[in-house]
Protein backbone atom coordinates (compact mmCIF):
# COMPACT_ATOMS: atom_id res chain seq x y z
CA UNK A 1 0.00 0.00 0.00
CA UNK A 2 1.25 3.18 -1.04
CA UNK A 3 1.91 6.24 2.05
CA UNK A 4 0.30 9.23 1.68
CA UNK A 5 2.59 12.59 1.88
CA UNK A 6 1.77 13.13 5.38
CA UNK A 7 2.84 9.69 6.59
CA UNK A 8 6.00 9.82 4.29
CA UNK A 9 6.86 13.43 5.78
CA UNK A 10 6.23 12.08 9.63
CA UNK A 11 8.44 9.00 8.36
CA UNK A 12 11.06 11.36 7.15
CA UNK A 13 10.99 13.48 10.71
CA UNK A 14 10.88 10.72 12.89
CA UNK A 15 14.21 8.96 10.72
CA UNK A 16 16.04 12.58 11.46
CA UNK A 17 14.73 12.92 15.19
CA UNK A 18 16.09 9.25 15.90
CA UNK A 19 19.71 10.37 13.52
CA UNK A 20 20.01 13.64 15.87
CA UNK A 21 19.47 11.52 19.23
CA UNK A 22 21.98 9.11 18.28
CA UNK A 23 24.48 11.71 17.09
CA UNK A 24 24.12 13.64 20.42
CA UNK A 25 26.69 13.77 22.53
CA UNK A 26 25.44 12.58 26.29
CA UNK A 27 25.48 14.25 29.44
CA UNK A 28 29.21 14.52 30.84
CA UNK A 29 29.08 14.53 34.63
CA UNK A 30 32.48 15.20 36.05
CA UNK A 31 33.15 14.75 39.82
CA UNK A 32 36.52 16.38 41.33
CA UNK A 33 37.29 13.86 44.63
CA UNK A 34 39.76 15.37 47.05
CA UNK A 35 40.94 15.80 50.71
CA UNK A 36 39.61 19.00 51.57
CA UNK A 37 36.29 19.07 49.09
CA UNK A 38 34.12 17.03 46.49
CA UNK A 39 32.73 18.92 43.06
CA UNK A 40 30.47 18.12 40.97
CA UNK A 41 30.34 20.11 37.22
CA UNK A 42 27.41 18.43 34.58
CA UNK A 43 27.42 19.85 31.15
CA UNK A 44 24.63 19.58 29.15
CA UNK A 45 25.40 18.62 25.08
CA UNK A 46 24.07 21.71 24.09
CA UNK A 47 26.50 23.94 26.20
CA UNK A 48 29.48 22.96 24.18
CA UNK A 49 30.17 25.65 21.73
CA UNK A 50 32.74 24.71 19.08
CA UNK A 51 32.98 28.24 17.23
CA UNK A 52 35.04 30.11 19.93
CA UNK A 53 35.62 26.53 22.11
CA UNK A 54 33.83 27.92 25.28
CA UNK A 55 31.76 25.51 27.49
CA UNK A 56 28.61 26.18 30.04
CA UNK A 57 28.34 24.17 32.85
CA UNK A 58 24.79 23.42 33.32
CA UNK A 59 24.66 22.36 37.16
CA UNK A 60 27.54 22.96 39.78
CA UNK A 61 27.24 21.27 43.19
CA UNK A 62 30.06 20.96 46.15
CA UNK A 63 30.35 19.88 49.50
CA UNK A 64 33.15 19.87 52.33
CA UNK A 65 35.18 16.24 51.70
CA UNK A 66 34.46 13.73 53.90
CA UNK A 67 35.94 9.62 54.02
CA UNK A 68 39.16 11.58 52.24
CA UNK A 69 42.43 11.22 53.51
CA UNK A 70 45.77 12.39 51.23
CA UNK A 71 43.89 11.63 48.12
CA UNK A 72 43.19 7.81 49.47
CA UNK A 73 39.65 6.78 50.54
CA UNK A 74 39.56 6.37 54.39
CA UNK A 75 35.75 5.69 54.92
CA UNK A 76 34.04 4.46 51.90
CA UNK A 77 30.48 4.77 53.42
CA UNK A 78 31.50 8.95 53.95
CA UNK A 79 32.82 9.44 50.65
CA UNK A 80 30.19 7.84 48.58
CA UNK A 81 27.84 9.88 50.68
CA UNK A 82 29.73 12.98 49.91
CA UNK A 83 29.93 11.83 46.06
CA UNK A 84 26.10 11.20 46.17
CA UNK A 85 25.39 15.07 48.14
CA UNK A 86 27.58 17.10 45.07
CA UNK A 87 26.13 15.35 42.21
CA UNK A 88 22.76 15.66 43.28
CA UNK A 89 23.12 19.52 43.85
CA UNK A 90 24.39 20.13 40.56
CA UNK A 91 21.54 18.03 39.38
CA UNK A 92 19.04 20.35 41.31
CA UNK A 93 20.62 23.48 39.68
CA UNK A 94 20.67 21.56 36.07
CA UNK A 95 17.15 20.42 36.16
CA UNK A 96 18.58 16.65 35.09
CA UNK A 97 19.15 13.28 36.23
CA UNK A 98 22.99 12.16 36.28
CA UNK A 99 23.51 8.36 35.37
CA UNK A 100 27.22 8.20 35.30
CA UNK A 101 30.27 10.07 36.72
CA UNK A 102 34.00 10.42 35.43
CA UNK A 103 36.41 10.82 38.90
CA UNK A 104 39.16 12.78 38.91
CA UNK A 105 42.21 12.26 41.31
CA UNK A 106 45.91 12.86 42.26
CA UNK A 107 46.56 9.77 44.13
CA UNK A 108 46.98 6.01 43.81
CA UNK A 109 50.47 6.59 43.40
CA UNK A 110 50.15 8.78 39.93
CA UNK A 111 53.04 8.37 37.71
CA UNK A 112 53.46 7.89 34.21
CA UNK A 113 55.73 5.99 31.35
CA UNK A 114 56.41 5.94 27.52
CA UNK A 115 56.63 2.97 25.15
CA UNK A 116 57.52 3.12 21.39
CA UNK A 117 56.62 1.31 18.76
CA UNK A 118 57.60 0.99 15.06
CA UNK A 119 55.73 -0.33 12.00
CA UNK A 120 57.03 -1.50 8.40
CA UNK A 121 54.61 -0.04 5.53
CA UNK A 122 54.07 -1.02 1.63
CA UNK A 123 53.74 0.96 -1.07
CA UNK A 124 50.83 3.10 -0.62
CA UNK A 125 49.57 5.45 1.41
CA UNK A 126 49.84 5.18 5.37
CA UNK A 127 45.86 4.10 6.63
CA UNK A 128 43.92 3.90 9.88
CA UNK A 129 44.77 0.17 9.72
CA UNK A 130 48.59 1.09 9.82
CA UNK A 131 47.77 3.44 12.84
CA UNK A 132 46.27 0.79 14.34
CA UNK A 133 49.00 -1.92 13.78
CA UNK A 134 51.67 0.88 15.35
CA UNK A 135 49.19 1.59 18.56
CA UNK A 136 48.68 -2.08 19.48
CA UNK A 137 52.52 -2.95 18.71
CA UNK A 138 52.96 0.08 21.24
CA UNK A 139 50.13 -1.58 23.99
CA UNK A 140 52.07 -4.81 23.98
CA UNK A 141 54.91 -3.52 25.13
CA UNK A 142 53.34 -2.12 28.16
CA UNK A 143 54.06 -3.82 31.28
CA UNK A 144 52.81 -2.33 34.67
CA UNK A 145 51.84 -4.96 37.08
CA UNK A 146 49.80 -4.01 39.71
CA UNK A 147 48.79 -1.01 38.01
CA UNK A 148 45.80 0.26 35.98
CA UNK A 149 46.40 2.19 33.07
CA UNK A 150 43.93 5.87 33.14
CA UNK A 151 45.10 7.38 29.98
CA UNK A 152 46.55 5.95 27.11
CA UNK A 153 47.65 9.26 24.68
CA UNK A 154 49.65 9.18 21.78
CA UNK A 155 52.88 12.01 21.96
CA UNK A 156 53.98 11.82 18.70
CA UNK A 157 54.28 9.82 15.29
CA UNK A 158 57.18 9.43 13.04
CA UNK A 159 57.34 8.13 9.36
CA UNK A 160 60.73 7.01 8.59
CA UNK A 161 62.48 8.78 11.86
CA UNK A 162 61.26 12.14 10.65
CA UNK A 163 59.24 13.03 14.08
CA UNK A 164 57.28 16.13 15.19
CA UNK A 165 54.31 14.22 12.82
CA UNK A 166 50.60 14.86 14.26
CA UNK A 167 48.81 12.98 11.75
CA UNK A 168 50.52 10.45 9.47
CA UNK A 169 47.69 9.55 7.19
CA UNK A 170 47.31 9.59 3.97
CA UNK A 171 51.47 9.94 3.96
CA UNK A 172 54.12 7.92 2.20
CA UNK A 173 56.94 5.54 4.13
CA UNK A 174 58.74 2.92 5.00
CA UNK A 175 58.01 2.86 8.49
CA UNK A 176 55.55 3.93 10.80
CA UNK A 177 56.55 5.45 14.73
CA UNK A 178 54.64 6.34 17.73
CA UNK A 179 55.75 7.27 21.27
CA UNK A 180 52.50 6.71 23.49
CA UNK A 181 52.51 7.91 27.39
CA UNK A 182 50.82 5.64 29.64
CA UNK A 183 49.33 7.16 33.16
CA UNK A 184 48.71 4.65 35.45
CA UNK A 185 47.20 4.56 38.96
CA UNK A 186 47.37 1.43 41.73
CA UNK A 187 44.98 -1.84 40.61
CA UNK A 188 43.85 -1.56 44.40
CA UNK A 189 43.32 2.57 44.54
CA UNK A 190 40.92 2.22 40.81
CA UNK A 191 39.20 -0.53 42.12
CA UNK A 192 38.32 1.42 45.50
CA UNK A 193 37.45 4.52 43.40
CA UNK A 194 34.81 1.99 41.02
CA UNK A 195 33.37 0.51 44.13
CA UNK A 196 32.98 4.04 46.22
CA UNK A 197 31.29 5.79 42.81
CA UNK A 198 28.84 2.73 42.48
CA UNK A 199 28.10 2.53 46.37
CA UNK A 200 26.50 6.57 45.37
CA UNK A 201 24.36 4.74 43.20
CA UNK A 202 25.99 6.44 39.86
CA UNK A 203 27.53 4.73 37.06
CA UNK A 204 31.41 4.43 37.26
CA UNK A 205 32.84 5.93 33.69
CA UNK A 206 36.54 5.99 34.62
CA UNK A 207 39.13 7.84 36.43
CA UNK A 208 41.04 10.80 34.87
CA UNK A 209 44.32 12.45 36.41
CA UNK A 210 43.62 15.16 38.12
CA UNK A 211 46.65 17.35 37.21
CA UNK A 212 45.96 16.49 33.20
CA UNK A 213 42.57 17.92 32.98
CA UNK A 214 43.32 21.18 35.69
CA UNK A 215 46.10 21.70 32.87
CA UNK A 216 43.25 21.39 29.97
CA UNK A 217 41.39 23.89 32.04
CA UNK A 218 44.17 26.80 32.95
CA UNK A 219 46.79 26.18 30.29
CA UNK A 220 46.10 28.13 27.17
CA UNK A 221 46.94 26.50 23.80
CA UNK A 222 50.52 28.46 23.54
CA UNK A 223 51.22 27.70 26.78
CA UNK A 224 50.83 23.66 25.95
CA UNK A 225 52.86 24.16 22.49
CA UNK A 226 56.06 26.05 23.81
CA UNK A 227 55.74 24.00 27.18
CA UNK A 228 54.48 24.48 30.25
CA UNK A 229 53.99 22.73 33.71
CA UNK A 230 50.81 22.57 35.43
CA UNK A 231 50.93 22.18 39.31
CA UNK A 232 48.03 21.04 40.90
CA UNK A 233 48.29 21.81 44.72
CA UNK A 234 45.30 20.07 46.02
CA UNK A 235 44.85 18.85 50.04
CA UNK A 236 46.37 15.74 50.06
CA UNK A 237 48.67 15.39 47.45
CA UNK A 238 50.66 17.77 45.18
CA UNK A 239 50.68 16.70 41.32
CA UNK A 240 52.07 18.40 38.14
CA UNK A 241 51.41 17.45 34.12
CA UNK A 242 53.85 18.45 32.10
CA UNK A 243 53.91 19.36 27.99
CA UNK A 244 55.79 20.16 25.85
CA UNK A 245 54.88 20.11 21.48
CA UNK A 246 51.10 20.53 22.38
CA UNK A 247 50.90 17.25 23.80
CA UNK A 248 50.97 15.89 27.56
CA UNK A 249 54.60 14.26 28.26
CA UNK A 250 55.08 13.45 31.69
CA UNK A 251 52.86 13.22 35.06
CA UNK A 252 53.86 13.01 38.65
CA UNK A 253 52.49 13.22 42.19
CA UNK A 254 53.71 14.17 45.40
CA UNK A 255 52.02 12.25 48.57
CA UNK A 256 51.77 16.04 50.23
CA UNK A 257 49.46 18.84 49.97
CA UNK A 258 47.56 21.81 51.83
CA UNK A 259 46.37 19.54 54.60
CA UNK A 260 49.94 18.74 55.66
CA UNK A 261 50.56 23.01 56.10
CA UNK A 262 47.02 22.90 58.07
CA UNK A 263 48.35 19.98 60.62
CA UNK A 264 52.05 21.50 61.27
CA UNK A 265 49.93 24.87 62.12
CA UNK A 266 48.08 22.88 64.57
CA UNK A 267 51.22 20.86 65.80
CA UNK A 268 53.35 24.68 66.30
CA UNK A 269 50.44 26.20 67.78
CA UNK A 270 49.02 23.88 69.92
CA UNK A 271 45.46 24.33 68.07
CA UNK A 272 42.97 22.45 66.78
CA UNK A 273 42.40 21.70 63.29
CA UNK A 274 39.53 23.32 62.72
CA UNK A 275 41.59 26.63 64.43
CA UNK A 276 44.39 25.76 62.40
CA UNK A 277 42.52 25.45 58.79
CA UNK A 278 40.96 29.13 59.88
CA UNK A 279 44.35 30.99 61.09
CA UNK A 280 45.66 29.73 57.42
CA UNK A 281 42.91 31.46 55.22
CA UNK A 282 43.03 34.38 57.18
CA UNK A 283 46.37 34.81 58.63
CA UNK A 284 48.47 32.15 56.75
CA UNK A 285 51.15 33.26 54.18
CA UNK A 286 54.69 31.84 52.80
CA UNK A 287 56.49 34.90 52.72
CA UNK A 288 57.43 37.65 54.99
CA UNK A 289 55.36 40.92 55.15
CA UNK A 290 56.03 43.73 56.98
CA UNK A 291 55.27 44.14 61.00
CA UNK A 292 54.79 40.56 61.26
CA UNK A 293 56.81 40.05 64.47
CA UNK A 294 54.50 42.76 66.16
CA UNK A 295 51.39 41.45 64.67
CA UNK A 296 49.49 38.70 67.11
CA UNK A 297 47.44 36.25 65.87
CA UNK A 298 44.89 34.40 68.25
CA UNK A 299 44.27 30.72 67.97
CA UNK A 300 41.58 28.83 70.02
CA UNK A 301 43.18 26.11 72.39
CA UNK A 302 42.39 22.35 72.13
CA UNK A 303 40.38 20.52 73.89
CA UNK A 304 37.28 21.89 75.44
CA UNK A 305 38.50 23.38 78.78
CA UNK A 306 35.88 26.27 79.21
CA UNK A 307 39.08 28.33 81.24
CA UNK A 308 41.49 27.97 78.47
CA UNK A 309 41.92 31.06 76.90
CA UNK A 310 43.04 31.29 72.90
CA UNK A 311 46.57 30.73 71.97
CA UNK A 312 48.19 33.62 71.44
CA UNK A 313 51.72 33.91 68.96
CA UNK A 314 53.50 36.37 66.64
CA UNK A 315 52.32 36.10 62.61
CA UNK A 316 56.25 35.60 61.82
CA UNK A 317 55.98 32.34 63.88
CA UNK A 318 53.07 31.39 61.37
CA UNK A 319 54.72 32.25 58.23
CA UNK A 320 57.77 30.63 59.74
CA UNK A 321 55.57 27.08 60.25
CA UNK A 322 54.53 28.00 56.64
CA UNK A 323 56.99 28.53 54.49
CA UNK A 324 59.15 25.47 54.95
CA UNK A 325 56.66 23.55 54.61
CA UNK A 326 55.62 25.34 50.74
CA UNK A 327 59.23 25.57 49.30
CA UNK A 328 59.75 21.82 50.58
CA UNK A 329 57.03 20.62 48.90
CA UNK A 330 58.04 22.60 45.55
CA UNK A 331 61.02 21.61 45.93
CA UNK A 332 60.56 17.60 45.92
CA UNK A 333 58.47 18.08 43.05
CA UNK A 334 60.99 19.65 41.00
CA UNK A 335 63.75 17.55 41.81
CA UNK A 336 61.19 14.78 41.26
CA UNK A 337 60.82 16.04 37.68
CA UNK A 338 64.39 16.44 37.03
CA UNK A 339 65.13 12.67 38.53
CA UNK A 340 62.22 10.94 35.81
CA UNK A 341 64.60 13.02 32.97
CA UNK A 342 61.61 15.27 31.97
CA UNK A 343 63.17 18.40 29.38
CA UNK A 344 61.18 21.11 30.40
CA UNK A 345 61.60 23.59 27.62
CA UNK A 346 64.10 26.79 28.80
CA UNK A 347 60.98 29.40 27.83
CA UNK A 348 58.31 27.24 29.82
CA UNK A 349 56.15 28.54 32.02
CA UNK A 350 54.67 27.48 35.40
CA UNK A 351 51.38 27.66 36.21
CA UNK A 352 49.74 26.61 39.74
CA UNK A 353 46.33 25.38 40.06
CA UNK A 354 44.44 23.96 43.00
CA UNK A 355 42.95 24.77 46.46
CA UNK A 356 46.08 25.02 48.51
CA UNK A 357 47.42 27.48 45.44
CA UNK A 358 45.45 30.04 46.84
CA UNK A 359 47.92 30.34 49.75
CA UNK A 360 49.03 34.15 49.62
CA UNK A 361 53.05 33.61 48.76
CA UNK A 362 53.08 30.69 47.17
CA UNK A 363 53.37 31.62 43.84
CA UNK A 364 56.28 33.97 44.83
CA UNK A 365 57.78 30.65 46.42
CA UNK A 366 57.15 28.64 43.11
CA UNK A 367 58.75 31.70 41.40
CA UNK A 368 61.96 30.78 43.38
CA UNK A 369 62.05 27.07 43.52
CA UNK A 370 61.78 26.77 39.27
CA UNK A 371 63.83 30.08 38.47
CA UNK A 372 60.84 30.88 35.76
CA UNK A 373 57.64 32.47 35.70
CA UNK A 374 54.36 31.56 37.60
CA UNK A 375 51.20 32.21 37.07
CA UNK A 376 47.92 31.20 39.21
CA UNK A 377 45.60 29.17 36.69
CA UNK A 378 41.49 29.61 36.87
CA UNK A 379 39.19 27.44 34.56
CA UNK A 380 38.99 29.02 30.89
CA UNK A 381 36.11 29.58 28.48
CA UNK A 382 33.84 28.42 31.07
CA UNK A 383 32.11 31.94 31.27
CA UNK A 384 29.09 31.66 32.72
CA UNK A 385 30.44 29.62 36.43
CA UNK A 386 29.50 31.33 39.54
CA UNK A 387 32.35 33.73 41.16
CA UNK A 388 32.57 31.16 44.20
CA UNK A 389 33.49 28.47 41.40
CA UNK A 390 36.09 30.19 39.43
CA UNK A 391 38.45 29.49 41.71
CA UNK A 392 42.14 27.28 40.94
CA UNK A 393 40.23 24.79 43.42
CA UNK A 394 37.75 24.19 40.16
CA UNK A 395 40.16 23.39 37.26
CA UNK A 396 40.24 19.76 37.73
CA UNK A 397 36.23 19.48 37.18
CA UNK A 398 36.07 22.29 34.56
CA UNK A 399 38.48 20.03 32.92
CA UNK A 400 36.67 16.95 32.88
CA UNK A 401 34.41 18.67 30.55
CA UNK A 402 37.01 20.71 28.28
CA UNK A 403 38.46 16.93 27.72
CA UNK A 404 34.87 15.94 27.07
CA UNK A 405 34.07 18.23 24.33
CA UNK A 406 37.32 19.36 22.68
CA UNK A 407 39.87 16.31 23.74
CA UNK A 408 42.98 15.42 23.59
CA UNK A 409 41.75 12.27 21.72
CA UNK A 410 43.09 9.07 23.43
CA UNK A 411 44.11 5.77 22.24
CA UNK A 412 41.91 3.92 24.75
CA UNK A 413 39.07 5.82 25.88
CA UNK A 414 38.68 5.92 30.21
CA UNK A 415 35.15 4.71 29.85
CA UNK A 416 36.57 1.87 27.91
CA UNK A 417 39.85 1.11 30.34
CA UNK A 418 37.37 1.38 33.35
CA UNK A 419 34.74 -1.41 31.60
CA UNK A 420 37.67 -3.72 30.52
CA UNK A 421 37.42 -6.10 33.70
CA UNK A 422 35.46 -8.57 32.67
CA UNK A 423 36.21 -11.64 30.74
CA UNK A 424 35.36 -11.72 27.18
CA UNK A 425 34.95 -14.09 23.95
CA UNK A 426 38.04 -14.49 22.26
CA UNK A 427 38.70 -12.28 19.06
CA UNK A 428 38.74 -13.70 15.70
CA UNK A 429 41.88 -13.93 14.10
CA UNK A 430 40.52 -11.74 11.18
CA UNK A 431 39.97 -8.65 12.84
CA UNK A 432 41.43 -5.20 12.74
CA UNK A 433 44.74 -4.37 14.56
CA UNK A 434 42.17 -1.69 16.40
CA UNK A 435 40.06 -4.58 17.68
CA UNK A 436 43.03 -6.49 18.32
CA UNK A 437 44.69 -3.70 20.29
CA UNK A 438 41.25 -3.61 22.60
CA UNK A 439 41.44 -7.46 23.00
CA UNK A 440 45.02 -7.14 24.28
CA UNK A 441 44.24 -4.53 26.71
CA UNK A 442 41.30 -6.34 27.99
CA UNK A 443 43.45 -9.81 28.83
CA UNK A 444 46.33 -7.66 29.61
CA UNK A 445 45.68 -4.53 32.13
Amino acid sequence: MLKTPSQVGRTRQAKETLKSALSRQPLVAAVDLGASKVACFVMKPEGIRKADRTLTAAGVGYVQSRGVKGAAIASMDDAAEVIALAVERAEAVAGVSVQGVTLATAGGQLASCRVSARVSLGARPISDNDCSRALAAALAEIRLPGRKPIHLLPIAWSVDGQKGVRDPRAMFGKSLGLELLVVSISENVFQTLSHCVERAHLEFEGVVAAPFVSALAALEEDEMELGAVCIDMGGGTTSAAVFCGGSLVHVDSLPVGGEHVTQDIARGLSTSRAGAERIKTLHGSAIASANEDREMIEAPPRGDDPGAGPVTAPRSMLKGIIAPRVEETLELLRDRLKAAGVMIEPGASVVITGGASQLAGVREVAVRVFDRPVRLGRPRRVPHLADAVTGPAFCAAAGILHRAAFGPREAVSPKLLASLRKPRAPVDANASGLVKAVVWLRDNL
